[in-house]
């Protein structure tokens, strides 16, 4: 498998939303998720030479976003902003404003506990249970009753008062 910075940059490109949609579920505002995202990055950029191949790209990218942005809430806030390493850059032109009614879906979904918003997360990027349940440690048939759980918390989240 090519170990190169420009192997490294052509998957991540191919999967940055993955990065992009978990760092909006655990940053409170637009700065600490750029930082998570650069956090993210450079985590994987470590992790890269290790990448063996026996789990789908997107998977392995998965649990390095989920264990680095769980890691960073648990931080000193001085310790989240200090990143120094060189990390390649990764644009994406894709950020758009969210409208009211995506903010307000945004904030009920970091009211629910982290490990369902990073099923959630697995889910509205199209991982099926299975998949999920890899990245998770869970099986299926858990992922698709955990999903109904939440799918049902945010409904009941998103009522208006």
């Amino acid at each position: 498998m090519d170990r190169s910075e420009a192997s490294f940059l052509e998957h991540v490109h191919a999967h940055r939303r993955i990065i992009h949609r978990l760092a909006g579920l655990y940053a409170l505002d637009a700065d600490e998720r750029k930082d998570l995202e650069q956090e993210t990055m450079l985590q994987a950029w470590k992790s890269w030479p290790q990448f063996r191949g026996d789990a789908k790209f997107s998977t392995w990218l998965y649990r390095i976003a989920l264990n680095t942005m769980l890691t960073w809430k648990r931080r000193p806030a001085i310790v989240q902003r200090a990143a120094s390493e060189r990390t390649p850059d990764v644009a994406d032109h894709g950020h758009q404003r969210r409208t009211d009614e995506q903010e307000r879906l945004h904030a009920a979904m970091r009211r629910l506990p982290e490990a369902d918003r990073a099923l959630l997360a697995l889910h509205l990027d199209g991982f099926d249970h299975a998949e999920a349940g890899e990245v998770l440690g869970l099986t299926a048939n858990h992922v698709g009753v955990k999903m109904h759980r939440i799918k049902a918390r945010l409904a009941e989240l998103l009522k208006p008062e």
